[in-house]
């Protein structure tokens, strides 16, 4: 990494703030790749000729934006932005393990129900319906990325214990893996609690994400609302010329 080029213009500004900007403009450029290590704060502090105090105040900025992140007893590292396929129906764990990474999964809830009239009317089944109802935080390589919220028709997982961390496995094993969806994506802002458990501000930039799925036969067999972060994530799609 070259010296960092700055100079201390910006009247008012405080000074880790303008580290911050000129460490952003730095990566931006692409002298430092996605997923490197970026100098100590020791190094950092004498290549901008700053207090260590200001130079932590500053990464730690960065990292609040999802430009860095903190790997514990690692360093500090520019963050990756995973381009995830937008037409092509997947899986997390799928993505996740084609990227070289582990996927794992910290359930929130995992238990049969009813559905609400939402649920059901999404799911094209009564309310006295019998669906099994999932909540999980989905980590790759250790990292929380996203929170799902799925229902399903309980017909499709007769069996909560043997649901791993990935779901279309699991309706895979019992004949119900779906083949077609529909999806919508729309960006919002992360509430405190989504914040939290994300590892990010408040008020960071997530994806939301409804997506429809069904088997062969056109039944419906999942509908799922997930929370993706923001700083991480960028949905790609392909276009062809009609």
């Amino acid at each position: 990494m070259r010296d960092i080029a700055w100079t201390r213009s910006e009247e008012g500004t405080p000074l880790y703030l303008q580290l911050a900007r000129s460490l952003r403009e730095h990566i931006n450029s692409g002298a430092i790749d996605p997923g490197s290590a970026v100098p100590s704060e020791r190094e950092l502090s004498e290549m901008a000729g700053l207090s260590r105090v200001t130079v932590r105040k500053g990464i730690e900025q960065l990292i609040g934006e999802g430009v860095l992140v903190r790997k514990q007893g690692s360093g500090t590292f520019v963050a990756k932005r995973i381009e995830a396929p937008g037409a092509r129906l997947s899986s997390f764990s799928t993505d996740a393990r084609l990227r070289g990474e582990d996927p794992g999964v910290v359930w929130i809830y995992k238990s049969y129900a009813q559905p609400t009239e939402e649920e059901a009317a999404a799911l094209d089944v009564p309310v006295t319906a019998r669906v099994a109802r999932l909540g999980r935080v989905r980590l790759s390589g250790g990292e929380p990325l996203a929170i799902e919220h799925a229902v399903i028709p309980a017909e499709f997982m007769p069996d909560l214990d043997s649901l791993g961390d990935s779901l279309y496995k699991a309706l895979d094993a019992h004949g119900f893996c779906p083949t077609t969806g529909t999806q919508r994506v729309r960006a919002s802002l992360a509430t405190p609690t989504e914040a939290g458990i994300l590892c990010v501000k408040q008020n960071s930039e997530v994806l939301r994400i409804e997506r429809t799925t069904r088997i062969p036969d056109g039944r419906i067999v999942e509908f799922t609302r997930s929370v993706y972060r923001g700083d991480r994530y960028e949905f790609v799609t392909d276009l062809k010329e009609l």
